[in-house]
């Protein structure tokens, strides 16, 4: 009943239940992260979508209507869903690790020289590469580059997805960007978050506020 009728009639666009559930996932829990972060219940938070390419309203990017002191975004995969709010322009994506290699013409679309020679050294190429994948499509979600010119953004010289099992978080920094890495290796999956303020996770205590320059 929190979806807008939009909302709804995409979500009944949906030919598996899964699919659908998925996308419903993810439009509840980004009003959850919206009304945490303006401290109002979920249900007083209206989403609506707006595509900057097509210039029409149902679909594209997020936000919270009347509201300018909250910024929004979300992310659905086959049954794994994130979303991140917050007084900044911020971006989330999450993907599964699949099972097929990418093709050579995929990798050369979106990942830059220097990308593709440290995928070539990895012991895991398909994981260095969804790790990328996410970390520019948070980028796109957040204004910073876009489909057509994810190649020309180089995060070479951000941290690798650490090794080990279970759940991971690592944070690093890219052109006065905060980026926070998630992976939940039981699961497959990998989300990345990119924002111009410190991203936090739902629990954790706000850090200080970094001096100007530092």
């Amino acid at each position: 009943s929190l979806l807008t009728p939009v909302e709804r009639r995409r979500a009944a666009r949906f030919r598996h239940e899964a699919s659908r559930l998925d996308f419903v996932a993810a439009h509840l829990l980004v009003r959850m992260c919206a009304a945490r972060s303006l401290g109002v219940a979920a249900d007083d938070i209206e989403l609506a979508q707006y595509c900057d390419e097509c210039e029409e309203h149902g679909h594209g990017r997020p936000y919270v209507p009347g509201r300018h002191d909250v910024q929004v975004s979300l992310s659905h995969t086959r049954g794994v869903v994130a979303a991140a709010a917050g007084p900044a322009a911020v971006g989330v994506d999450v993907e599964l690790l699949g099972r097929r290699s990418v093709a050579p013409s995929v990798l050369e679309q979106v990942l830059t020289q220097r990308e593709l020679r440290v995928s070539g050294r990895s012991r895991d190429p398909q994981g260095v590469f969804m790790r990328q994948w996410v970390r520019k499509e948070a980028l796109v979600k957040v204004g910073r580059t876009s489909r057509a010119t994810m190649r020309e953004v180089d995060l070479s010289g951000l941290p690798p997805a650490p090794a080990g099992s279970g759940t991971s978080v690592q944070r690093s920094r890219f052109e006065g960007l905060h980026v926070l890495d998630l992976a939940d290796k039981r699961r497959g999956a990998l989300a990345s978050v990119v924002s111009a303020v410190p991203v936090l996770l739902t629990g954790e205590v706000r850090p200080p506020v970094p001096l100007s320059g530092r």
